[in-house]
């Protein structure tokens, strides 16, 4: 791969949203929970069969020129973490002129390969994905890479840190940040410029209205400053390592087969459970995953994230900026799920966790960062769940057609699941990284499932 060049962005001169001057935006508990995780870092792939010249001289300046208006509405993903010696929390600092670092690149990697559906290394799309800058003095908040393949297509990655986004919060700035490249050129004589965010993408700051009538933020301080201290203040993440022969996989459950599930599960269990799309494909997943795997572990947990936008109070609005995410977990017996009803006790399990959720979302939100620092007991794995179909990543489209493959290269490390809405429209997406045995064995046993479903 080659650095064609790194250029500074800085958000539109002009905006009505830009501050006049410095802004400090506080975290909330919500934000300090992922205070040292790894930033996540997401890749759209995009066809572009077109001469190298019509990306430089076109596409590029589209890009670089509504980027820059994007960020006049995300104008804190310019700014920077940082944690005063004067303020009990880490805020984000914006200052007039910050601005957002895209790297651009040429890449002679096949881009078909890249952006299918085959099992591959994991590390092959590190390369697509930029790096923040963090020390433990401060941190960057946001990088974007945009990578040609001449002749074939390009790509957009993007990097984020945690502690300051969300999945939805950073599927919103893209989903923005295309909007307005697919309108440029347009005429400005339409009744609404199309350099403005309709409501449904311009971005919600308030923070006033989060409440935390359980002091949850000061635990989640308090422990981020014993872990590595006493009093830790830096912001240098976790460094998560890659484990051996890391091979990346991306899996389809069609609406027929989610349905098929469906079914399966309700012949042989006639209880209430919540048997929606979301819980259907975790539950099989994470069967195949723990088979697959040979998992050891007397117990399994399965952390969920759980979007708290509608569920406080008062509710958020959904373009609320910054993290809202809560967590549930639910935890099973690692032969249980390997029995002949993995599957039902993986739906059981998943329905029980997400049907606490009518005590209130933020039940035991007091335990959410002891859980996520401290771990768990040596006999149970945990995995995650992360991304969610709600997302819509594929209605991404910068102008020149919706992606062709959307991958969260991020989960290598983290060893969480990511769910998706799928390119074709037709169920949903989930992928994965495991060793290459237990990969071969994971796509196998997926296959197989729906066949005997």
């Amino acid at each position: 791969m080659i650095i064609v060049e790194v250029l500074r962005v800085a958000p539109a001169s002009g905006s009505e949203n830009l501050p006049t001057q410095t802004l400090l935006l506080p975290l909330t508990f919500f934000d300090l929970l992922w205070l040292r995780l790894p930033p996540v870092e997401r890749v759209f792939f995009y066809e572009f069969p077109h001469p190298t010249t019509l990306f430089f001289n076109t596409l590029l300046p589209k890009l670089k020129r509504s980027l820059s208006l994007a960020l006049g509405y995300f104008f804190p993903l310019a700014g920077h973490l940082t944690w005063p010696l004067d303020s009990n929390k880490p805020i984000i600092k914006y200052n007039t002129g910050d601005t957002v670092s895209l790297t651009v690149a040429e890449s002679d990697a096949d881009f078909n390969y890249l952006a299918g559906s085959n099992l591959c290394e994991a590390t092959q799309s590190h390369h697509l994905v930029p790096h923040l800058i963090i020390s433990h003095e401060q941190a960057t908040v946001l990088a974007l890479q945009v990578t040609l393949f001449p002749n074939s297509g390009f790509s957009i990655g993007i990097t984020s840190h945690h502690a300051v986004l969300d999945g939805k919060t950073s599927t919103s700035f893209i989903k923005s940040w295309a909007y307005l490249c697919s309108r440029l050129g347009e005429s400005e004589s339409e009744s609404e410029s199309p350099f403005c965010l309709p409501p449904e993408l311009s971005p919600f700051y308030d923070r006033e209205m989060i409440k935390d009538n359980n002091e949850i933020e000061a635990k989640y301080v308090s422990n981020w400053l014993k872990q590595g201290g006493p009093n830790n203040r830096s912001f240098m993440v976790w460094d998560l390592q890659l484990p051996e022969e890391a091979i990346r996989g991306l899996f389809q459950l069609s609406r027929s087969d989610i349905e098929k599930l469906k079914q399966s599960v309700v012949s042989k269990q006639k209880g209430n459970l919540h048997l929606s799309t979301f819980v259907l494909s975790i539950a099989y997943a994470w069967v195949c995953r723990v088979k697959a795997e040979e998992i050891q572990n007397r117990r399994v947990i399965m952390a969920l994230n759980i979007d708290c936008r509608s569920r406080l109070e008062p509710p958020l609005p959904p373009t609320y900026f910054g993290n809202c995410i809560g967590a549930r977990l639910t935890v099973c017996e690692t032969r249980e799920l390997l029995g002949e009803d993995g599957l039902i006790v993986a739906v059981e399990a998943l329905s029980a966790a997400l049907g606490t959720l009518k005590d209130g979302v933020l039940s035991g939100a007091e335990n959410w960062s002891s859980w996520l620092i401290d771990g768990f007991a040596t006999d149970v794995k945990t995995i995650g769940a992360a991304g969610s179909p709600k997302f819509d990543v594929y209605n991404c489209d910068f102008g020149w057609g919706r992606p062709k493959k959307v991958e969260m290269a991020s989960i290598d490390r983290t060893g969480a699941f990511c769910l998706s809405d799928s390119k074709n429209g037709d169920g949903v997406e989930i992928s994965l990284v495991s060793k290459k045995e237990a990969m071969e064995a994971f796509a196998s046993l997926f296959v197989k499932g729906l066949l005997q479903s």
